[in-house]
């Protein structure tokens, strides 16, 4: 699941060593998916139709959040650097960058031949409009001004050089700034419109907004001026394409049918099924016409695993015996077969195993063992006294309430989870809500489990879940650990990869030691295209394609 046009903390990706110029990274994220080989050089023009799964509330960066409209408009918007698969930062609409030895400034030398797509310079200025309206708190932004951390002010000190101000060092700066969200869009522009600035979008991309009808299409079409993509992409100058249109496909059962019939060029998230009858037509089947044949790109995302956050304020869940034995009572294996297949990793703690940071040590805890989860709830008092297959305690049955969405097969999820926690005397009881009344309900702590993920390439989203200063927000376990809370603080502020790293994994392994979570699986994003469609990599972040360098081969 991508988020909505919601609030939410996502801090993303790897230390930097203070003072140099090109920060590097350790090694970390997964892979790039590669496209099929192609078979000629690569040929301009046509137009792709890309489907989208989720209709989104709103589609400016700096303000919405969703991963729908970063698959989009990360065509239309630049960024001052650009994060490759191995976590290394390399200059973009900024050439260059410095960062002083505190880590509370960092400067960068910005590219002197870009212009915005109304003709306007980007430079310094550009720089700072757009990073003040970010952080503008009347913007009301709702992932872009976390990216940013504890930023302070920026500063235009020339005309190609511009400085950032932060109140505290904070290492997933760079990442942040390589995100579509903090893409630079013409001030201009933004003063032209106003709250009307989604519909009229304007950036330095390869591709130049058109227009967007709501849960409908959004247009883009190729810039010709195009000159300053970063080195990490597979040409330079324009793109291939003469234009995209993206396509809403809400229902998941609309997704494959409208692949194969043509509506779409590439679609999005199909459900397990699907996605395993494409990938079976393409083994079986020989040479066939390029109409006929389809690719499965399977994409393995970093940030959070699927999990059910479990309210340890809420009884019985207080009890720690009782969250270990839900985790126990959990034949994760045995789920995550039957609802995906050979498509999705078990999740074994609350990072999913390709993100950056996500502690190995935690595979295979907490294995599937119904007489240790019936052993717990015996010592935590719970008995069968009236022989109806429910534990009670005081006159009391076990029952839990879990909040379900729809997204991500959850109600599959719900329902498995129901059948094996009721083997060891537990009712799980489960309450289908709308995504903003889950995330309202999730903040109240009205129910015993909430279910999440969120993509990222930094370890330091989990302050987002797991740090007390989130308890009105997404701490939905409702945990207050000061350890934790100075592991997390302490991961942010420091600048060298290792040291961030250890706090990390403390701080991973005290979630998974107190059961503050129930992991389910691993994201992995099934994407399928024609394979007409060449070029097709997916970045870092996992979700949004590389559009820049597809082409469309003649069949």
């Amino acid at each position: 699941m991508r988020l909505s046009g919601l609030l939410i903390l996502l801090l993303l990706v790897i230390g930097l060593a203070a003072c140099q110029p090109t920060a590097t990274q350790p090694s970390a994220p997964p892979a790039p998916v590669t496209a099929a080989a192609a078979t000629a050089a690569p040929q301009s023009g046509g137009t792709l139709h890309y489907g989208l799964t989720l209709a989104v509330s709103g589609i400016d960066p700096h303000v919405n959040a969703s991963s729908e409209l970063g698959i989009a408009l990360s065509s239309v918007y630049d960024t001052l650097v650009a994060q490759d698969h191995a976590g290394v930062f390399h200059p973009f609409l900024a050439q260059s960058w410095s960062v002083s030895a505190d880590g509370l400034t960092y400067t960068f030398k910005l590219r002197q031949d870009v212009t915005f797509h109304d003709g306007a310079p980007f430079d310094a200025v550009a720089v700072v409009r757009n990073l003040d309206r970010v952080a503008d708190p009347a913007t009301k932004s709702q992932k872009a001004v976390f990216l940013l951390g504890p930023y302070d002010h920026a500063e235009a000190l020339d005309d190609y050089t511009v400085k950032i101000v932060l109140k505290a060092p904070f290492a997933p700066l760079l990442d942040g700034l390589s995100q579509v969200y903090l893409g630079m869009a013409s001030p201009a522009a933004l003063d032209q419109w106003g709250d009307q600035y989604q519909l009229h979008q304007v950036g330095t991309g390869p591709f130049r907004f058109v227009s967007y009808q709501e849960r409908q299409t959004l247009v883009l079409a190729r810039n010709p001026d195009y000159r300053w993509a970063p080195e990490i992409r597979a040409h330079q100058g324009p793109a291939y394409l003469d234009g995209i249109e993206f396509r809403f496909y809400g229902d998941p059962a609309t997704r494959l049918p409208a692949l194969l019939s043509g509506q779409a060029d590439v679609m999005g998230e199909l459900p397990p099924g699907d996605a395993a009858s494409i990938d079976k037509s393409t083994k079986q089947t020989t040479q066939p016409p390029v109409k006929a044949n389809y690719i499965l790109y399977p994409v393995a995302v970093p940030g959070q695993s699927v999990q059910f956050f479990l309210n340890t304020t809420l009884p019985p869940l207080d009890d720690l015996r009782v969250r270990q034995a839900l985790l126990h009572a959990t034949d994760r294996a045995a789920l995550v077969s039957a609802v995906f297949g050979p498509t999705s990793p078990v999740a074994s703690g609350p990072l999913a195993a390709v993100t950056h940071g996500a502690d190995a040590a935690l595979a295979g805890s907490y294995g599937y063992d119904v007489a240790k989860a019936r052993s717990l709830l015996a010592e935590a008092g719970w008995t069968d006294a009236n022989g109806d297959g429910i534990l009670e305690r005081e006159g009391q049955p076990l029952a839990l309430k879990s909040i379900l969405m729809s997204w991500g097969e959850l109600p599959k999820i719900g329902t498995i989870l129901q059948a094996q926690w009721r083997a060891v005397g537990i009712d799980l009881q489960l309450d289908p809500l709308t995504y903003p009344a889950a995330l309202e309900a999730g903040r109240a702590g009205t129910h015993h489990m909430m279910p999440f993920v969120i993509s990222g390439t930094d370890p330091d989203l989990l302050s987002t879940f797991f740090h007390s200063r989130n308890l009105g927000g997404f701490n939905w376990a409702k945990v207050s650990d000061p350890e934790v809370d100075g592991w997390l603080e302490e991961a942010a502020r420091r600048l060298a990869w290792p040291e961030r790293a250890t706090r990390y994994a403390r701080v991973q392994q005290r979630v998974m030691d107190q059961a503050w979570i129930l992991p389910i699986r691993d994201v992995v994003n099934l994407n399928a295209a024609s394979a007409q469609m060449q070029g097709l990599i997916y970045d870092v972040q996992g979700w949004f394609p590389v559009l820049y360098d597809v082409w469309l081969a003649q069949p």
